[in-house]
């Protein structure tokens, strides 16, 4: 049995604009004296170089994309306005031909700009090191004197004082440290303000005692 044919009326309707905005262009190409497979090639270049930015925007938002992203759609657009009857297309002025002379070089300028720049994508925290608390030496069990006998009745001794619990402290590693020095910069140069321990436990996402620790060694 044959599945039926969905008709997408958005995909019927992109390829109807795009094949209208890629005529344009060819006729504007060919209008400024790009003839044979050279004006073809124009409107390639211009939806090559539109596909490369949109790419580009789906991972970042960068300056950089938007900018091609204008100067591609910029030249789609003014193809398609060029053709609309407000320019004669058998008497191309001189400055738009040098545009349409010049657009190669341009686009591949773009295009290597958006294919060989390195992404802006924040580098992974490290994964938290699991801190095991080292356990409290146990307090000695007092001495119990001797009773006395009626004879001699010698002073009780006093029992010892317990001794002080020692406070584990986590060993922090030196790669974290670094990673929460560079959390610590950003949040200060977007609010101005230093970062506290509970912000920072939140953006590493780490236990509280460990979080302490990396803020002591921040300080």
């Amino acid at each position: 049995m044959f599945r039926s044919i969905r008709i997408d009326a958005v995909l019927i309707q992109a390829v109807i604009a795009g094949a209208l905005s890629f005529a344009h262009l060819h006729d504007l190409a060919e209008a400024a004296g790009q003839t044979g497979w050279k004006a073809w090639a124009y409107p390639v270049s211009v939806d090559l170089l539109l596909v490369a930015v949109w790419r580009r925007l789906r991972t970042e938002r960068s300056g950089l994309a938007w900018f091609w992203f204008l100067v591609a759609l910029v030249a789609s657009l003014g193809a398609n306005i060029a053709t609309a009857g407000l320019l004669d297309l058998d008497h191309v002025p001189a400055w738009l031909r040098i545009l349409v002379a010049g657009w190669p070089a341009l686009a591949f300028l773009g295009g290597t700009l958006l294919a060989h720049t390195p992404d802006a994508t924040p580098e992974p925290a490290p994964r938290p090191v699991p801190v095991v608390d080292r356990p409290a030496a146990p307090n000695p069990a007092p001495q119990v004197p001797e009773v006395p006998t009626p004879e001699s009745a010698p002073a009780l001794p006093e029992a010892p004082a317990p001794a002080p619990t020692q406070v584990s402290v986590p060993a922090v590693p030196p790669a974290l440290v670094d990673h929460a020095r560079k959390v610590a910069i950003e949040h200060r140069t977007r609010t101005g303000t230093d970062i506290d321990t509970a912000t920072l436990r939140a953006r590493l996402g780490v236990p509280e005692d460990l979080a302490g620790a990396i803020v002591a060694q921040l300080a």
